[in-house]
């Protein structure tokens, strides 16, 4: 039986992986499970999966969370630290689906263990991509990616030295692929979260629609597989059918196939090396009838630019991007910028903030702090 812990249960991903585990209780036994604020999903989760350990992030909602499991025997705890040792509780696997830089700390904590991580937190690899690649190999812990086009690639990649020539991620469009740049200056929250493929969270929906997701995503395909970035490229694809790409030297194209589901890429990894069933739509390419590809914009989506120069220059750009990129998401969630505000301030962080390429984890911390600083000024400047 292996054990699991779910850092993040209570989102998309998490709920995701909740469910394939509980669908195998004699497979998986649940050690921990941890959450941001929602005290009622996760103390329901805990206590039909029978976890050990359930932590809240907010360290007010100990008393809550304590109280909804009273009677379980399910340990609470609450605050950063405690999810911080949740991690580090030693599961056998541990999925990394905490959104955000917050996630960074946890993840690391993880693969200090050794065992497998199941990442879902592209952020961190951005951020923190060399230290969090050194950590693993020092610790013997093996990285198995979530997301569902670097889940692809990993399930097509031969990694021996001089096979791979290209590795293509795909990308939906997002909801506005056909808009013009005027029609994206009205962009409301709700229309941007409106994935016309996946259920996601808030923040990653709105980084599809300015494609700043696929641009993270060759940042941490970088990481993930290393070709080189001059041979990674993103290929749109509205039907979401084929979820990524790798091309040898012998012109032999390989991909993956499958429902838009993330029970797939996650039952992968759950399973890993070996496979699991799961309750997903079968692929009906005969329904489908017809699948189409083009080049990205990258004037209409100058975020998907941003991030291919971070990537080229290294260093911190990728961290510094991410945290203007963050912080300018949660802005415009909040209704205190427009659509398009989102990839200008990235722009202008990027042009006036250049540190030294971080060493440490800390060092990762910091740039991130200061970058959002300097977001936070630049907004105010475009919402004045």
């Amino acid at each position: 039986m292996r054990s699991v812990t779910i850092l993040g249960a209570t989102g998309s991903v998490g709920t995701s992986t909740l469910d394939l585990v509980e669908r195998e209780p004699t497979r998986f036994r649940v050690e921990a499970l941890t959450a941001h604020s929602d005290v009622d999903g996760l103390a329901a989760a805990a206590k039909r999966t029978r976890a050990a350990v359930a932590v809240i992030g907010d360290a007010t909602r100990l008393g809550a969370l304590k109280a909804a499991l009273a009677g379980s025997g399910v340990e609470a705890a609450a605050g950063p630290e405690a999810i911080v040792d949740a991690a580090r509780r030693g599961a056998d696997w541990t999925m990394a689906a905490i959104v955000g830089l917050a996630g960074l700390e946890p993840v690391m904590a993880a693969l200090s263990c050794g065992k497998a991580v199941a990442l879902a937190n592209k952020e961190s690899l951005v951020s923190a991509g060399a230290i969090m690649i050194r950590a693993a190999e020092d610790a013997g812990a093996r990285l198995l990616p979530v997301d569902s086009e670097h889940n692809a690639v990993f399930q097509c990649y031969e990694p021996a030295p001089g096979r791979v020539s290209r590795i293509i991620l795909t990308a939906s469009g997002g909801p506005f692929r056909t808009w013009t740049h005027d029609q994206m200056r009205g962009v409301t929250p709700a229309q941007a979260v409106k994935h016309p493929n996946w259920s996601m969270g808030a923040k990653i929906s709105v980084d599809s629609a300015t494609m700043m997701n696929k641009g993270l995503e060759l940042i941490e395909a970088h990481h993930l597989f290393p070709v080189g970035a001059d041979k990674l490229e993103v290929l749109v694809h509205p039907q979401s059918v084929v979820h990524s790409m790798v091309e040898y030297v012998d012109g032999s194209v390989l991909a993956q196939l499958g429902d838009a589901d993330m029970r797939i890429p996650i039952a992968h990894a759950l399973a890993w090396p070996d496979r699991m069933t799961t309750p997903c739509a079968r692929l009906d390419l005969a329904r489908i009838g017809q699948l189409d590809f083009e080049a990205p914009d990258e004037m209409r989506f100058p975020a998907l630019a941003l991030a291919r120069a971070a990537l080229a220059a290294g260093g911190a750009r990728p961290a510094v991007l991410n945290a203007a990129n963050e912080t300018a998401v949660a802005a415009f969630l909040a209704g205190q910028i427009g659509f398009l505000d989102i990839a200008a301030t990235v722009e202008e962080v990027l042009a006036q903030y250049e540190p030294d390429a971080p060493l440490t984890l800390a060092e990762v911390v910091a740039i991130d702090a200061e970058a959002r600083h300097k977001a936070v000024s630049v907004m105010r400047r475009i919402a004045a």
